[in-house]
């Protein structure tokens, strides 16, 4: 699941019980490689002391009435199904009167009937990645063994929604699949799937520093990087065509499914067109809100900077407070804004972008200042040409009809100018 900024006015914790362990070994995956940061010290599980230790703590630390808990991983579902009953448990004993939600993001290949029935009961919302149809899936999205995970996932989107739980998709965007977009989009509309977001897969090739750490990915730019390193792995996205790939798909959406279909990537720029704050770390102008806690109770600055520079402690010894509110978290934070080239700062579409995630930021721009975003030209691309929908979206919005009522609009060509 997206990490969202404004779900809470204070923080937001992504657990990954079982740590960077998965069953699957997808070709792009930038966590699994983490799992060389503990070789040799860990079972990769979240003991049960640690488990009740964190949702103490997390519960204790909020002041919203509804706190939102989010497991990942690695595969969560590899901790089994008990593991979950005790978070309930722990959850109810902790709780205090406060609305508890559940998401958990899973490759889905574990999913049973039995588990169905549990999150369904337990009012989990599920993100369930899939990339689409069975050669785009199949393509990357493979198992220990190398084979094939389509017709299992497949199963259980389909145990998902015969046990009625609530569900998005998230598909990764690759080089390869940005060449099928409708194809894509279609797959889905088919499956009967209401919820998706689009996540473009963008990974470097490893620079000394991962080398060193025995790692597949280059680390992330360092806040005082003065060179960026431009080589990209095989299976990332273009930019243009992540930009084209997103307008395609939009074409068919704002014509026939709005209000039908929802996709993540154009709420979340319909939000920013509204002036609204940005649902997602992703377009905020800050981060720094959204930390990760470890299988081992180690936190992180985020669940893209999993590296030994952005630890920020442990729950055994720290307070989520103290963690979140360090000057190295806060730095971490505002340097997503204080480091944005000037290029991006007058930017006509910055409102909408705000540089993107600082991971993606190893470019440098026709200026030759560092820190553009690789995405940008796709970006720039997509909001340009989403931009005489979304205005008059938000003016139906604004004059109290549903923003579904731009299909109607887009029937009468002349209202609809650039």
């Amino acid at each position: 699941m997206e990490k969202t900024v404004e779900q809470l006015k204070g923080f937001h914790i992504l657990a990954k019980p079982s740590g960077p362990i998965c069953n699957l070994d997808c070709h792009y995956c930038f966590y699994t490689e983490k799992e060389a940061f503990f070789t040799g010290k860990s079972r990769f599980r979240m003991s049960d002391e640690l488990l009740e230790e964190f949702i103490m703590q997390y519960i204790a630390a909020q002041d919203e009435t509804e706190i939102p808990f989010v497991w990942q991983g690695g595969e969560p579902t590899l901790m089994g199904l008990d593991f979950y009953k005790k978070v309930i448990e722990l959850q109810k004993k902790y709780g205090n009167g406060k609305r508890i939600t559940n998401s958990l993001q899973t490759n889905g290949t574990l999913l049973t009937e039995e588990w169905c029935q549990f999150l369904a009961k337990h009012h989990f919302l599920v993100g369930l990645s899939l990339d689409g149809p069975e050669y785009i899936h199949n393509r990357y999205r493979v198992d220990r063994g190398g084979e094939p995970t389509f017709d299992k996932v497949l199963n259980a989107l389909r145990l998902l929604k015969k046990y009625k739980v609530a569900f998005n998709v998230l598909i990764c965007v690759t080089k390869y699949s940005s060449k099928y977009p409708l194809e894509i989009y279609n797959f889905f509309k088919e499956e009967g799937v209401e919820f998706i977001q689009f996540i473009p897969i963008v990974e470097r090739t490893p620079d000394m520093k991962a080398q060193k750490l025995g790692l597949r990915h280059a680390t992330p730019p360092s806040i005082k990087q003065e060179e960026s390193q431009q080589a990209v792995s095989s299976w990332t996205v273009e930019s243009e065509k992540y930009g084209d790939f997103l307008i395609a798909i939009f074409e068919e959406w704002v014509r026939n499914d709005v209000g039908k279909v929802h996709v993540m990537n154009f709420e979340h720029a319909l939000t920013s067109w509204l002036g609204l704050p940005a649902t997602t770390c992703f377009f905020a102008e800050t981060c720094g809100r959204a930390a990760i806690v470890e299988h081992n109770g180690d936190v992180y600055s985020c669940d893209h900077f999993m590296y030994p520079d952005y630890k920020l402690g442990n729950i055994s010894n720290n307070t989520f407070s103290e963690m979140i509110e360090s000057n190295k978290q806060r730095a971490f934070g505002e340097n997503k804004k204080s480091s944005l080239p000037k290029y991006c700062q007058t930017c006509e579409v910055r409102f909408a972008c705000n540089g993107e995630c600082p991971k993606h930021r190893f470019l440098v721009t026709p200026d030759g200042e560092p820190g553009l975003n690789y995405l940008c030209a796709g970006y720039k691309k997509y909001f340009h040409h989403i931009h005489r929908y979304l205005k008059v979206m938000v003016q139906l919005i604004e004059n109290g009809f549903p923003a579904s009522e731009i299909m109607e609009v887009i029937k009468r060509p002349l209202i609809l100018k650039k």
